[in-house]
């Protein structure tokens, strides 16, 4: 492997002689003809005086095996191999040309030829490998194929690839491995033909399902690898034809056209290149407790039939063909209790149980059942029985007639023309009813706003009236009103309203504070302050507070209305008051009215009677109402000036009130201080005599304890050691005494443990005794029994037979011998003929016989 650059051997361009070594060269220049040629080693060659070395000594081109160079500008040879060279001896080229040599002997480079590829390894293209090749020039193959520029091709594995000189390596392919379940996608770069020899044109599309490695064409180009979707019985897939073609099953498809494939068709399916896998499809699965209705189902040409529904019960398992969907997706089956009931509407016409339905009809389907609507038909409502107390109830609306009614203290079910109706109330009543206020209890309270609940307005509205209150309800429908006196439970018919109460409040009295559904009846209060002017001109404030009840008869419907006749009887009665006050006020002054303010309000409220005395209460006729008291809680004067003389006047009056008090305390004070005095005198005098009877008494006590002391000594030690005697003795008494005790309780315990282990030997030897003689009977009686029972069994005549059975033997054998008379003894045993004879056997008979 040399160029022309390597040398060997000895001199140079200038040397004469130069010796070439074996495989090598030198290109000499005769300068008289212009002629350069190569002078091959070994040789010594002499240079002349017109030859110059251009090139050399330069080693051969050495190509070993499996290896190649590309020779520029090569030396022409004839058919036998020979270089050929011109008329004056120069090598004939060919030039913008290329020689691929292979393996050979070693050769020079003939002036003007050049390596354009140095000596290579052929390249090895291994299995499943190729090179893909283009040709550079139209040339005829080796194997006399016609080969045109831009010509592609593969050289496919295993094997070594000759380089040509009009041909280039493009790359290097491999083959594509194709797994079980999997194709490969290819597509075609020009038109040209298939592996299988189909035509393909440019741009076309195929699978290659074969499994193993598989090798693309010089014109097919692998677009990339599609797994196999695997179908089970639950899943399917959903396709839709790209283009008019037939499928692999020998089905015509247009363009457009979706279909399914199942595990019916196949267990694994490649889509091939003219399919789109739109969606990979579940099974659905109904039990025996569902069902569900699928809109356009496909029919038995394969087309939707848009617009209409099917319906499918479980239990069953399907794929929803293209096309088809599910109206509410999988729905259980309507199940129905005793207390429910479906509204079903008819959406075609059909017969329903020799029933004509016609669209539009609706009827209603009772439980308990198990239901599932037709595709004739649509539920329109699921309705519930709804159980009603006796005080509850709802409002029921025909929906055919507009008639509303109530419906309460029953459990009742809507039908299928019928629906629930709501209540209008106006908005304070709604919040009067939700409030949940106590009319009696909050009363003071009600003009604030509390939270309330919302009310079901299809609900029958109640209210319960409280316990000596009344309530006004009117039917508009009717036109007339009714009055429920409490305690009672007020149930509003579907036309009939409460009637709301707004009565003045606060202090004074303002309309419209207090609002309310109820009257209260009394006897309750109410408070007031009003402004009058005496005489004199001197204004005031007076707060007073009215006692007042309503008189009425239950019974009475005239006084039931009339207790509702006057709408804010509080603002109405306060008026009333406060006029008749300050027309009474206004003809007193003021000093008459400050010393008798309760008599002449009393006066004006009440009146006075026949006897000049006031009377007991004041009525109002119109609404029955009785104010019987007055309580003056204030009187304020309403003039600043007024009221400064008024409290200078009141704190004078307090003055000498408080003068006259603090004489009479002062006095009083002192009349207790001498009275004081006094006694304690007389207790001092009395303490001084008792101190002499004490100090008497002592000097007593103090002789005689003189004469005990002196006494005393002797005595206590003799009384001391009699007692010690007394004492010793006592005890010793009491010591016998217990040793006594002691000892009988020992004899006793003995003498009853005695007695007791007697008596337990006594009883256990009663007990042996009669356990034997118990048994000793029913020994006996067992034997008793065992023998009559042999006896019974037997029988007298066996038994008879049984003890006769010897001699009867013996007869019968002597008989039997013929023997009249016989005498059988053991020879031993002496004999008496005498008495014996009579028994002999064969004695003589009577002499009657």
């Amino acid at each position: 492997m040399s160029g022309r650059g390597n040398k060997a051997g000895a001199g140079g361009g200038d040397d004469t002689v130069i010796r070439i070594p074996p495989h090598y060269y030198i290109h000499v220049l005769d300068l008289k003809t212009n002629v350069t040629k190569p002078i091959i080693g070994p040789e010594t060659f002499v240079r002349q005086d017109n030859e110059k070395v251009v090139e050399g000594p330069t080693k051969m081109v050495i190509i070993p095996p499996n290896h190649y160079c590309v020779v520029a500008n090569p030396v022409m040879r004839d058919e036998e191999g020979e270089v050929q060279f011109d008329q004056y001896g120069q090598a004939k080229l060919l030039h913008a040309d290329q020689e691929v040599r292979l393996t050979q002997e070693p050769f020079p480079l003939y002036p003007g030829e050049t390596l354009d590829v140095k000596v290579t390894k052929l390249r090895a293209v291994p299995t499943n490998t190729a090179l893909r090749l283009r040709a550079i020039a139209d040339f005829t193959d080796a194997d006399g194929t016609k080969r045109w520029a831009h010509d592609e091709w593969l050289f496919t594995g295993p094997g070594t690839y000759l380089p040509h000189k009009f041909v280039e390596v493009v790359e290097t392919i491999r083959a594509s491995i194709i797994s079980p379940n999997q194709a490969l996608r290819l597509r075609a770069l020009k038109a040209c033909k298939d592996q299988q020899g189909k035509d393909r044109v440019c741009g076309e599309e195929w699978l290659i399902n074969k499994t193993g490695a598989y090798l693309p064409g010089a014109y097919e180009q692998v677009v990339g690898f599609i797994s196999a979707y695997v179908l089970t019985e639950n899943i399917a897939l959903h396709l839709e034809a790209l283009q008019s073609y037939k499928d692999r099953f020998g089905v015509n498809r247009k363009s457009g056209e979706q279909w399914l494939i199942t595990i019916k068709d196949s267990e694994a399916f490649i889509p091939d290149v003219h399919e789109n896998v739109i969606q990979v499809v579940n099974i659905s699965t109904l039990t025996n407790r569902q069902y569900c209705v699928i809109l356009d189902p496909m029919g038995d040409d394969g087309k939707n039939k848009l617009g209409q529904r099917k319906l499918i019960k479980g239990e069953k398992s399907f794929f929803l063909q293209p096309g088809e969907r599910l109206e509410a997706g999988i729905q259980d089956v309507h199940i129905l209790g005793e207390d429910e009931a479906i509204i079903v509407k008819a959406v075609l016409p059909f017969t329903d149980n020799g029933v004509e339905r016609q669209p539009g009809n609706l009827w209603m389907i009772r439980g308990a059942c198990e239901f599932i609507p037709t595709v004739e038909m649509e539920i329109i409502d699921r309705r519930k029985a709804m159980p009603l107390d006796e005080n509850e109830g709802i409002y029921v609306r025909d929906i055919k007639t507009g008639k509303v009614r109530a419906v309460v203290g029953q459990t009742y079910v809507l039908n299928q023309d019928e629906e629930l109706w709501d209540k209008p109330l106006p908005e304070q009543i709604e919040k009067l009813l939700s409030a949940e206020v106590d009319p009696l209890a909050d009363r003071t309270a009600r003009a604030h706003n509390k939270e309330s609940k919302s009310r079901l307005k299809h609900k029958v509205v109640t209210y319960r009236v409280p316990h000596n209150a009344a309530a006004q309800i009117y039917d508009y429908k009717a036109k007339r009103a009714r009055v429920v006196f409490g305690p009672d439970l007020v149930m509003l018919a579907p036309d009939e309203h409460f009637t709301q109460l707004s009565l003045s409040g606060g202090k004074p009295k303002r309309p419209n504070c207090i609002r309310s559904l109820c009257l209260l009846l009394g006897p309750d209060f109410m408070t007031d302050i009003i402004t009058v002017e005496t005489s004199d001109h001197a204004r005031l404030a007076l707060q007073l507070s009215y006692n007042w009840h309503f008189e009425y008869s239950q019974d009475s419907a005239e006084h039931a209305s009339a207790l509702f006749a006057v709408p804010d009887f509080v603002g109405d009665a306060c008026k009333a008051l406060a006029s008749r006050i300050r027309g009474a006020v206004a003809a007193v002054p003021f000093d008459d009215f400050h010393r008798n303010s309760a008599r002449i309000i009393r006066t004006s409220v009440f009146g006075l009677d026949e006897n000049m005395k006031v009377k007991e209460n004041f009525k109002f006729a119109a609404n029955r109402l009785v104010i019987t008291n007055v309580d003056i809680q204030s009187v304020e004067p309403v003039d600043q000036r007024t009221r400064d003389s008024l409290q200078k006047s009141v704190q004078l009056a307090i003055e000498i009130t408080t003068n006259s008090q603090e004489a009479s305390a002062r006095h009083e004070a002192e009349r207790l201080e001498q009275q004081a005095k006094g006694k304690l005198e007389r207790q001092k005098i009395h303490d001084e005599a008792e101190a002499e009877k004490a100090r008497t008494e002592l000097l007593k006590l103090q002789s005689l304890s003189a004469a005990v002391e002196s006494t005393g000594q002797a005595k206590a030690e003799a009384q001391s050691r009699a007692e010690s005697l007394k004492i010793e003795g006592q005890a010793a008494v009491e010591q016998a005494q217990l040793k006594a005790e002691a000892q009988n309780i020992e004899a006793e315990n003995e003498l009853k443990r005695i007695n007791d282990a007697r008596k337990g030997e006594l009883d256990y030897i009663s007990a042996t005794n009669s356990l034997e003689v118990e048994k000793a009977q029913k020994m006996s009686e067992i034997e008793t029994s065992k023998f009559k029972d042999m006896v019974s069994t037997l029988g007298p005549e066996n038994i008879a037979k049984i003890a006769t059975s010897g001699h009867d033997n013996q007869l019968a054998m002597l008989q039997a011998l013929g023997l009249q008379s016989t005498l059988i003894t053991d020879g031993s045993t002496p004999l008496n003929l005498f008495s014996t004879a009579k028994g002999l056997v064969g004695a003589l008979p009577p002499p009657d016989q």
